[in-house]
């Protein structure tokens, strides 16, 4: 089929902190691991019910990558834009060959984007390892203020 389209879009929440790893060329990839919910209310009890699928997220994508490292915790909202694929691998332990699909972010392709609140980013970094804190808190004050400063001015927006 010549106008086939792969393109996967999710709004989920992080199950765990991204999971980075160096390629054996030195390249970073970031692992994220986002649930979706489905809820509905059942016609036959009447009560509320809840199916959560998790998904399987791989960035390759470098400046996509470092700010999922950076900014993404456990627990954040994200909005994902990526291609479904799935790949083949080996288990070491019993040596059968076995599937993965995954939503991937290729190099120059793919989209992340971080939804919620400044203040609930910021309680997120909190709970990160101390140097991290200090350097992101500095970087989130830095751009409140150049964002809040008089030279910001609509007026010079074209349309």
């Amino acid at each position: 089929m010549s106008g086939s389209i792969n393109k996967v879009i999710l709004v989920g929440n992080l199950g765990r902190d991204p999971d980075v790893r160096a390629m054996q060329n030195g390249d970073k990839v970031v692992q994220l691991s986002i649930a979706t919910s489905d809820r509905w209310k059942d016609k036959n009890t009447g009560e509320q019910r809840e199916r959560t699928e998790w998904h399987r997220v791989v960035i390759f994508n470098e400046p996509v990558g470092k700010i999922a490292e950076q900014y993404l915790k456990k627990g954040s909202t994200v909005y994902i834009e990526g291609q479904l694929q799935t790949r083949k691998w080996t288990d070491q332990q019993s040596g059968q060959e076995k599937y993965t699909t995954e939503i991937v972010l290729q190099r120059f392709k793919g989209e992340l984007t971080l939804l919620g609140s400044r203040n609930n980013s910021d309680n997120l970094s909190d709970n990160s390892n101390n140097n991290n804190n200090n350097q992101s808190s500095e970087e989130s004050k830095n751009v409140d203020n150049i964002l809040n400063s008089p030279d910001m001015i609509d007026d010079d927006i074209p349309f």
